[in-house]
This record gives C-alpha cells, structure tokens and sequence, in this order.
C-alpha cells in the first residue's frame, strides 16, 4: 500500500516560508508554459514580477495582477531587489524590529530618574515613565536594555549602571 509522500519541493518552500499561498493566481504564461518556473516559489514569483516590470516594459498593475500579487507587493519587491539584491526577497523574521516603548526619550528620562537617585531600583523610575507618558513597562523590559553590545552578552540598561 503507497502513502502520498509530499512533494520535497514543497515542503522546502514551506519550511523556508517562501511557499506561495495562492500560487493558481499567477497567470503569467511562463510559469505555465515550462517546468523552470514554479508557482508555488514565491521569491522566483516577485522576481519575475519585478523583472517583467524592469526589463518587459509591463506596467506595475499588469505585472500585478499577472503573478497574483498586489501592486504594494510589487512595489516592496522592487525596493528590496534594488537594495539587498535577491535574498532581499526572502521572507524577513517577523515581529517588532525594535524597541518601541524603550524609545530614546524614556531612556533618557529613566537615566535622569536615576542619576537624581541612584538608591532605587529599576521599578521606582519605570513607574515614574507610566505616570508621565501612560506606557505600562513591563519588569523585564525595565531591567532588560534597549541594546547590548554586538557580541549578544547580556549587559544592563544603560540607566540602570552605576
């Protein structure tokens, strides 16, 4: 009795996040017409997308909508290929990029808060950022910095060091 294997192909994309998920949009006809272009590859799909638009002379709509993509999807296509060149087509880790409560300001304020006292601990100046800007901070990010050195070893905030 054979089991349906799934396809390695796939499960590659898959794994790698560059799986499309809507590849029976793509109407393009040389994604139809050989066996080198594949659907289902979602970076080979924004590549010739942009290609077609770049070096075809296609317009962005038209491109678009031939590789079932958005004209937004096109758009960051391109200014990823122009800027990274290929692998800035691959899928980028997601979630937050940054700090976006630890900004630069609430820095600033939680180092005066503990210059002026140097005594207290992380949760008194965190407390004073809640009542002054509304940001609820949690313990982790009052003890944790904004950034450690390159090398990855933890280090404490930079408001926090004596």
């Amino acid at each position: 009795m054979a089991r349906n294997r799934p396809d390695p192909k796939v499960e590659a994309l898959s794994a790698t996040k560059t799986l499309n998920p809507h590849p029976e949009r793509v109407a393009d006809e040389a994604f139809g017409a050989s066996e080198f272009f594949d659907a289902r590859d979602l970076v080979q799909v924004k590549y010739e997308m942009v290609r077609s638009v770049k070096t075809g002379g296609a317009s962005v709509s038209a491109a678009a909508h031939a590789f079932g993509l958005s004209r937004q999807s096109y758009y960051n296509a391109a200014a990823s290929l122009a800027e990274e060149g290929l692998s800035g087509l691959l899928p980028g880790k997601p979630g937050p990029r940054g700090a976006h409560k630890l900004t630069d300001e609430v820095l600033d304020h939680l180092e005066a808060q503990r210059t002026e006292r140097p005594d207290v601990g992380p949760k008194e100046p965190a407390a004073s950022v809640v009542s002054r800007s509304g940001l609820t901070l949690q313990p982790r990010s009052r003890e944790r910095p904004r950034h450690c050195s390159r090398t990855g070893v933890p280090c404490k905030p930079r408001w926090w060091r004596s």
